[in-house]
């Protein structure tokens, strides 16, 4: 970072989103001024055992919070604004900026910490706003994405044009309001010079569907189906719900509404505008027995696989309310993130194994569009904004490298292309770019409430525990006269079952107590930490060369006479 610039260069970079589908967070460095693009959380895979949420490391935003300028939200998908509440804590944002239904998430988001909301000022802007900084102007371009109020944001300065796409996608026959391609095509002929760009489906060729398309496939199965309906989906996709919502209109069936998120995005949805029901419609969840099987439609959570989330309950039978029936239908209207298919595998085979109809791609009838631009979609944006440097975003490295082939095309240079690392700083002058430093970016876990209190050692105990086991040798020792008075006890969990392992038990504390004997023989005074670490290595070769296993060991003493 220390080559950068900053008073006579733009410093572009990420602290979450390459490399990745989730944590999303882009910096804009200039004239000291620093503007933050959204602030998401990873979900985590089953390999951070116990962990609720992944962040960004803050670290460069706390040292350097006297330049922050504000908040850019682009969106109100979890991976965008998830982490706003762990930002707040950390780091002093002077304002949020955020449109339409983005700005009621956030709210919505931010009373579970009151004193947060009395804060945090939250700016809602329009497509027509331009906010303007010391020789740096932000305005907006709406697009088009699965949730409403999607916005690219746009950095005017004096060095040139930076546009930040969000995530996007072309669609000509959209639910909600168009994407303002006249300015996208504005803004290419005025000339762009950096554009960072939504890689998510960069691997996929050809069009996406139109989200329209997908509300009349789901039409055309609900007409089809004549029993108790149930959909997952994405809480957040409020375009897809009052889709479902205007099938069971069209049906006569009553919607009931499972899972929080799903509950909270109907509240606001509502409040906006963007989810309209005759009222009657919507019953409260424990009605449903009230009405006969094909009268509902139950909306659920659990689209990803998610333990905790309605379907999943609803599949292994633990849910307090849905009790599955062999006639009931299961829809899925989503598509697997990366990292959760192994999820979503599962709990489609438990719906199976409890004679459940499950659709996740109909023959009738498309269930699910993605939000994300495909191939074709990429290079017209590509061509539209005809950007001097590109820098792909919000994706896994292949996606992003993809994307960087997909610029080439179009004719962005190849040596003006750049496929980062999160920390990476792209540096842009007068006279070029290029890449200039890294800072600190990686991983925060937030397990329960606390920020960062879960280090990779903990999560690499974790995994050590959930593959081997543990195992604990308890040894009552006198250090002033090096004896074992009384014979050490071993537990084990998940690593032998002691009473199938008598022999096996009975060799490894002999082998402790050869061990522990020999060492304070050959010492003067005996030293309890440098004994339980020694202990620890002897005890794993010998278990590993009898078991073939790897367990945490850990050494219990207690000293019955100190020195």
């Amino acid at each position: 970072m220390d080559k950068f610039k900053s008073r006579t260069e733009i410093g572009i970079f990420a602290l979450g989103g390459l490399g990745e589908v989730g944590k999303n967070m882009y910096c804009i460095d200039y004239l000291e001024q620093l503007f933050i693009v959204d602030a998401g959380i990873l979900f985590p895979d089953e390999h951070l055992l116990g962990v609720d949420y992944v962040i960004q490391d803050l670290s460069y935003l706390i040292e350097n919070q006297h330049k922050i300028m504000g908040l850019f939200i682009t969106h109100g998908h979890e991976d965008h604004i998830g982490g706003i509440p762990f930002l707040l804590k950390k780091v002093k944002i002077p304002k949020i900026y955020a449109s339409g239904v983005t700005v009621d998430l956030i709210e919505n988001k931010l009373e579970e910490y009151p004193e947060l909301l009395n804060t945090t000022q939250i700016v809602e802007f329009k497509s027509h706003f331009i906010f303007k900084f010391k020789d740096v102007e932000v305005s907006f371009v709406r697009v088009n994405h699965s949730i409403p109020d999607s916005f690219g944001i746009v950095f005017k300065t004096s060095l040139g044009t930076i546009i930040h796409t969000g995530d996007f996608k072309i669609d000509l026959t959209p639910v909600g309001p168009g994407a303002e391609y006249d300015k996208l095509a504005r803004l290419g002929s005025e000339g762009v010079l950096c554009l960072l760009a939504d890689s998510t489906n960069a691997l996929r060729e050809g069009f996406t569907d139109s989200e329209k398309k997908i509300g009349q496939s789901i039409k055309e199965l609900f007409s089809k189906i004549e029993q108790r309906i149930i959909v997952a989906t994405f809480a957040s996709n409020m375009f897809r719900v009052q889709q479902i919502i205007e099938a069971c209109i069209e049906t006569n069936r009553k919607v009931a509404i499972f899972g929080r998120s799903m509950e909270k995005t109907i509240e606001v949805g509502q409040q906006v505008g963007y989810i309209k029901a005759p009222k009657g419609t919507i019953i409260d969840s424990e009605e449903i027995n009230n009405y006969k099987p094909n009268e509902l439609c139950l909306l659920c959570t659990g689209s990803q696989g998610e333990p905790l989330a309605a379907l999943s309950r609803v599949a292994n039978g633990s849910h307090r309310i849905i009790k599955l029936i062999p006639s009931d239908t299961i829809i899925f209207s989503s598509s697997p993130i990366p990292g959760n298919q192994e999820g979503v595998n599962r709990t489609i085979n438990l719906l199976f194994k409890k004679g459940a109809n499950v659709i996740t791609h109909s023959p009738i009838a498309d269930t699910h569009t993605t939000g994300h631009a495909s191939q074709g979609e990429l290079k017209l944006m590509l061509t539209l904004l005809k950007p001097k440097y590109f820098m792909p975003i919000h994706g896994e490295y292949r996606m992003q490298r993809v994307h960087a082939d997909l610029a080439i095309e179009t004719g962005v240079k190849p040596e003006n292309t750049f496929v980062c690392e999160n920390g990476d700083v792209l540096a842009i002058n007068e006279h070029g770019a290029r890449i200039a430093g890294h800072i600190t970016a990686g991983d925060v876990y937030i397990d329960g409430t606390g920020i960062g209190d879960i280090s990779t050692n903990i999560i690499g105990e974790r995994k050590l525990l959930s593959d081997f086991g543990m195992f604990s040798i308890i040894v009552t020792i006198d250090t002033k006269n090096k004896t074992i008075p009384i014979e050490p006890q071993i537990v084990s969990r998940g690593f032998i079952y002691m009473k199938d392992s008598e022999m096996l038990t009975k060799e490894f504390i002999m082998v402790a107590k050869k061990y522990l004997m020999d060492e304070m023989e050959k010492v003067k005074q005996v030293n309890l930490l440098s004994l339980k670490r020694g202990l620890s290595e002897e005890l794993s070769k010998v278990i590993l060369e009898k078991t073939d296993r790897r367990p945490m060991i850990i050494p219990v003493f207690m000293d019955v006479n100190p020195q």
